[in-house]
């Protein structure tokens, strides 16, 4: 049997929590579109399996964009256990896009909870508009909680702003998660007397699903070959119309069904501390940026065949792309060069010129030494 599938903007979070709402009591199946976004490379299909009810476009790990497909029993899934690892249901500030898995965690979650979401002024995220919305949040006796999510470069907006932070520290948690959050940040906000937990997982984990390191409910971790697996109710059913994906991607193990993350870790004590991605993804500001596609912009720029795309540690937005190069270069025409094409995020933060790029033995660029030169703190 198979459901019809709607697509819908997602300008309005409103019209995205009814559709989600239907979907989720056996309606049409929904994918949210950010409006203005670059459509895959196949149309979506008019119909999905019945028990698909939400289908998630992400770029992927390679960049080459997919479509994750979740049921009902793994978003609920996902969503009680969360409630459960936080104390209980409560109201949300929605401060993500609702394209986003964690931004439909949230309206999932509200739905859940019987309560409706505190929605912060669309555009750039502001402080203030953050601190505005959560004044407006108003909880109840079935829902009594105060919760939000947020990736780690708003949490260091919010906590730059005194009524902002105020504000954040009147909620019961505040989830931080889309990447990894850095230490200094995390002291930051825990100094501010904010309570924020740490989230890991991805669409095909239904959002995050280990908090603080340390899987909920009935979620299951496992290390193979030093790659994450992940187990659990709220695993989606796999890629939409890619059946190799999906069988490369969910695996049979032990008698349980398995996420292969694509992310080396390592589990001590129960506690997993992920370790970065197994390929040349960075995420920064809670998206992901492949590497390789913005090396072959840059190096389609004059003079820059050989030009180097490595990663830096970045306070504010987790990890960001740097360009190491033996040829001049200027940093504003490679950021709009990559920007006009990949988005803002994927934009280098910085070009730094060597007078020799080390090379291996095999003539390839020496990529490990290559990322000392660009994060000697690494």
């Amino acid at each position: 049997m198979a459901r019809p599938l709607v697509a819908t903007g997602t300008s309005d979070p409103s019209v995205v929590l009814r559709g989600l709402e239907a979907a989720l009591a056996g309606g049409p199946a929904l994918l949210p579109v950010a409006d203005g976004a670059p459509a895959l490379p196949t149309p979506a299909p008019a119909t999905v399996p019945q028990r698909v009810a939400l289908v998630v476009e992400t770029s992927g790990s390679t960049g080459t964009g997919k479509r994750v497909a979740l049921s009902s029993e793994a978003l609920l899934a996902g969503a009680a256990a969360a409630d459960a690892a936080l104390g209980g249901p409560g109201g949300w500030v929605l401060a993500l896009p609702t394209h986003y898995i964690a931004g439909l965690n949230v309206l999932t979650r509200s739905i859940t909870a019987g309560t409706v979401p505190v929605v912060v002024a669309p555009g750039h995220f502001d402080a203030g508009a953050f601190a505005d919305a959560a004044d407006r949040l108003v909880t109840g006796p079935g829902a009594p909680r105060r919760y939000t999510s947020l990736v780690p470069v708003q949490l260091a907006r919010v906590l730059d702003d005194e009524r902002a932070t105020r504000a954040l520290a009147g909620f019961d948690a505040v989830l931080v998660g889309g990447q990894a959050t850095p230490a200094p940040l995390r002291d930051r906000a825990r100094a501010a007397g904010v309570r924020i937990v740490t989230t890991y997982g991805a669409s095909e984990t239904s959002g995050g699903c280990v908090y603080d390191g340390v899987p909920f409910g009935t979620v299951r971790t496992e290390l193979v070959d030093g790659e994450l697996f992940l187990s659990g109710p709220m695993l989606a059913e796999g890629y939409l119309d890619d059946p190799d994906r999906t069988a490369a991607t969910f695996t049979e193990r032990d008698g349980h069904r398995w996420y292969r993350t694509g992310d080396a870790a390592e589990v001590v004590d129960g506690v997993v501390r992920v370790l970065g991605r197994l390929d040349d993804v960075v995420i920064s500001g809670g998206e992901k940026v492949p590497l390789g596609a913005v090396e072959r912009i840059v190096r389609g720029l004059d003079g820059q065949e050989g030009a180097v795309v490595t990663r830096r540690a970045s306070g504010e937005w987790g990890e960001v792309p740097v360009v190491v190069t033996d040829h001049p270069l200027d940093l504003d025409v490679v950021r709009v060069a990559v920007g006009d094409v990949l988005g803002r995020a994927a934009r280098p933060a910085d070009v730094v010129v060597v007078e020799r790029l080390p090379m291996l033995a095999t003539g390839k660029p020496d990529r490990r030494a290559i990322r000392a030169i660009a994060d000697p703190t690494a």
